[in-house]
């Protein structure tokens, strides 16, 4: 069955990837017109989501945030699928970084993680490989499909990125920092993890969630550089990315700098453009078992 439906699929996302760029933003239009207008595709949860986070607004300012995401969105895994047939020289000019000399000069003394959020293009992230020297690595969660996951390596791997699981993420530092191997690891690091694995709980738009603790683990454990990647949309198809340093030795921190820092700059951009990012995720749906301890 996964087989079939791979079969049955790929050859209209390979159809979608080569399209002109003018075309192409069009058929997202209509995208967003089926998801957001025919079949309301989690706009229940969206909603919650943004009430939650910006109680204060009124409900047409919300409304007007779900629109521009559900557009936004709807641009964005279709953008996805352009990098199938989307170039180096495309991407540069697309994505643009403005001080990817920050990363060079830290990639000459020692490893770095980079965390980012679900927000702007998250997928076209990986493009930073193409501006370093050391070893990029981006941790993915695998699809369930092993076609589709298959080809979504192939497609984040197209310019110069290794793909690692959560899973293989320790094991491939571990391995990297014992042979001397500099590298650069990306990862979106504000999901939410199981109630089971929390081992720290903290505000986050004003809620307070359960929070992933492996980049401050993995930077205070093997004193790792911690760089934040804030990525802002300047138009459609265009997006422009900053590094922000958290940290430059992870073992000069205090217990949770790195995670508190981290929360603080994804809140900040998220407050700049909150249309841009993923609301259909269900970041808050543990706010109500709060341990005491953090309460």
């Amino acid at each position: 069955m996964q087989l079939f439906v791979f079969i049955l699929v790929y050859p209209l996302i390979w159809c979608i990837s080569i399209l002109p760029h003018k075309l192409f933003y069009g058929f997202s239009d209509i995208v967003y017109f089926l998801v957001y207008r025919v079949f309301g595709y989690r706009k229940k949860v969206v909603a919650q989501n943004l009430e939650l986070a910006f109680p204060t607004k009124s409900k047409g300012e919300r409304k007007t945030i779900e629109k521009k995401f559900y557009r936004h969105m709807c641009d964005m895994f279709l953008e996805m699928v352009k990098t199938m047939n989307l170039s180096k020289k495309e991407v540069k000019k697309r994505y643009h970084i403005t001080n990817v000399e920050l990363v060079q000069r830290i990639e000459t003394e020692k490893s770095i993680l980079v965390p980012c959020a679900h927000y702007a293009n998250w997928e076209w992230n990986v493009s930073l490989n193409l501006y370093v020297t050391s070893k990029g690595y981006a941790v993915y969660q695998k699809i369930a499909n092993k076609y589709f996951d298959k080809l979504a390596k192939k497609l984040r791997s197209r310019w110069n990125t290794t793909l690692i699981t959560t899973q293989e993420t320790v094991k491939t530092v571990v391995r990297n920092e014992k042979n001397g191997v500099r590298g650069i690891y990306g990862m979106v690091s504000d999901q939410s993890p199981m109630v089971s694995q929390a081992h720290y709980w903290h505000p986050f738009m004003g809620v307070t969630v359960p929070v992933f603790m492996g980049t401050e683990t993995m930077a205070r454990k093997f004193d790792l550089a911690v760089v934040f990647l804030k990525v802002s949309k300047v138009k459609r198809g265009y997006y422009q990315a900053e590094f922000i340093p958290i940290t430059l030795s992870g073992k000069q921190t205090e217990p949770y700098e790195i995670t508190k820092k981290f929360l603080a700059l994804t809140e900040q951009q998220i407050r700049e453009r909150p249309e841009h990012y993923l609301w259909t995720h269900k970041r808050w749906k543990h706010r109500d078992k709060v341990p005491e301890a953090f309460k």
